[in-house]
């Protein structure tokens, strides 16, 4: 049976130098701002390293104390304007692997935690069209940003099913494909897991 070559990618420090969420800040905000929400957020960041606060509400409290109430054309707009000039961010090698496997007829796909607002849009200058981006998505209400998940983070457990989801629109099953995986932290495990194939950091540090 002929299997379909499927290749899944963590985001943020896998294909990226940095983490975007963090430089999206730091581009909208400035450096100071920046520093300043952190260190006012820095409490509750500590416990989240720590593993006794959740990554997915320390998320949310970060993008609600630099996005919450701003309405979501402006937010839009302002992630564009940041995937257009932070290309840098992006891997030389990421790209020309993630291009050569595109032109291939290949399936690639970015599984992320950040939010499909700015991924979508930098995985698309960077490598086209072509790549499938699905990430975090945020709740919106009377058109504005409010700083909370809709629906699952998309961390761990929720990056395996995503895939799952993936290959449902694709109408094939889990039997008719060869997964790769490209991670490079704990939260790309079980997404490691899932895969035939896997990759731990395959672009450095």
């Amino acid at each position: 049976m002929q299997k379909t070559y499927i290749h899944t990618f963590d985001f943020d420090g896998t294909l990226t130098t940095a983490d975007t969420m963090i430089e999206l800040i730091r581009f909208v905000r400035g450096t100071t701002g920046l520093l300043t929400g952190l260190a006012c957020l820095s409490p509750l960041l500590i416990l989240m390293k720590l593993g006794l606060y959740p990554n997915w509400r320390a998320k949310e409290r970060l993008l609600a104390w630099f996005f919450g109430g701003m309405p979501e054309a402006d937010f839009n707009r302002l992630c564009n304007d940041f995937a257009q000039a932070r290309q840098d961010l992006i891997r030389p090698q990421a790209i020309d692997m993630i291009r050569t496997l595109n032109a291939k007829g290949q399936q690639t796909v970015i599984v992320s935690a950040s939010a499909e607002n700015w991924v979508s849009k930098m995985a698309e200058l960077a490598f086209g069209a072509e790549t499938t981006v699905t990430g975090t998505r945020l709740e919106v209400s009377n058109g504005k940003i409010t700083g909370h998940i809709d629906g699952a983070n998309c961390y761990g457990a929720e990056k395996a099913r995503r895939i799952q989801e993936y290959l449902d629109s694709l109408n094939i099953s889990r039997e008719q494909c060869l997964i790769t995986a490209y991670g490079d932290s704990r939260g790309d495990k079980e997404m490691i897991d899932y895969a035939d194939k896997s990759y731990y950091k395959p672009f450095g540090d």
